[in-house]
């Protein structure tokens, strides 16, 4: 039995954009590296002189530093739950889309696509705006219920809720994109099944569970992927309602890197911490690879 020759065809289709993003990147992270080795100093830039090699000492103190442990904690039970809850929502709106009228769909899909299109800076100020404590219309909302008193209320003063409010900004303009690209996959479900299923004596839930979801497995994992490479990247939202200085509890390890390099002006260490990052990021983004891959061999 002859075996089968392993189909090169995903690879040599993706080649022209890895070479492309290695052209683009290669520069910026090999000097990001070789900076994560070096002590690099603000009288180095002034001078113009080269920092001294240190080897791994910046590794050394990052690595046994337990606020950067905690940085690195917070990151990810942000990523998963905002990527959690965007993928949830973003399959229920995309299932609400398949439900309503083709005018209606058509609506929904416009409004998503103007909340996409907004930039991160510009959501993240209107977001910032309808929080705040003096003027905000979330507080005054709240506050017109009847025994609530919301007025001047902080929702930054207490980490949780800080949280919840960047998480809603998040998700928001998360579920335009995973909304969008899931109803696309909906459209692949045979509907015969769905109809065999129904006079078989399924039900929704069980329709869903049984034919759609696996359907749709895939692309759920590439969505899904994609999700948490951007969110576990996240600072915009964060440098932006935190006017540019985020206080410890808000801190992520894009935020906690730059403010490292910049704000203390240790740029070795802000170099390492993002090297860090990326070997973190490397994993998730390998298995992103991987499933694209994989769905090639399928087709």
């Amino acid at each position: 039995m002859r075996r089968r020759r392993p189909n090169r065809m995903p690879l040599l289709l993706t080649m022209p954009a890895l070479v492309l993003l290695a052209g683009l990147l290669a520069y910026p992270l090999a000097r990001m590296l070789v900076l994560s080795f070096q002590d690099m100093q603000l009288r180095n830039l002034f001078a113009g002189t080269s920092p001294p090699w240190v080897g791994f000492e910046n590794y050394k103190e990052i690595l046994t530093d337990g606020v950067f442990w905690s940085v690195v904690r917070r990151t990810a039970i942000f990523t998963v739950v905002s990527v959690a809850i965007s993928v949830v929502l973003g399959m229920a709106v995309a299932l609400l889309m398949r439900r309503v009228s083709k005018p209606v769909r058509l609506a929904m899909m416009v409004a998503m696509m103007f909340v996409w299109a907004i930039p991160q800076l510009v959501s993240a100020q209107i977001f910032k705006w309808m929080v705040d404590a003096d003027f905000g219309v979330v507080n005054y909302m709240i506050d017109q219920i009847p025994g609530v008193d919301f007025a001047n209320h902080s929702w930054f003063a207490d980490p949780i809720q800080g949280w919840a409010v960047i998480t809603t900004l998040v998700v928001w303009a998360g579920i335009p994109f995973l909304a969008i690209t899931l109803n696309a996959g909906l459209t692949q479900v045979p509907r015969e099944l769905t109809e065999a299923a129904t006079v078989d004596g399924a039900g929704p839930w069980q329709t869903l569970r049984h034919i759609t979801l696996p359907i749709l497995r895939p692309l759920i994992i590439i969505v899904t992927t994609l999700s948490v490479i951007w969110n576990f990247g996240l600072f915009t939202q964060v440098w932006v309602v935190r006017d540019s200085k985020p206080e410890q509890e808000y801190q992520t390890l894009a935020t906690y890197a730059f403010t490292q390099a910049f704000g203390r002006n240790e740029y070795s260490l802000g170099s390492a911490i993002s090297v860090i990052t990326v070997l973190l990021m490397l994993g998730v983004m390998a298995f992103y690879v991987r499933q694209m891959f994989m769905i090639g061999d399928v087709d």
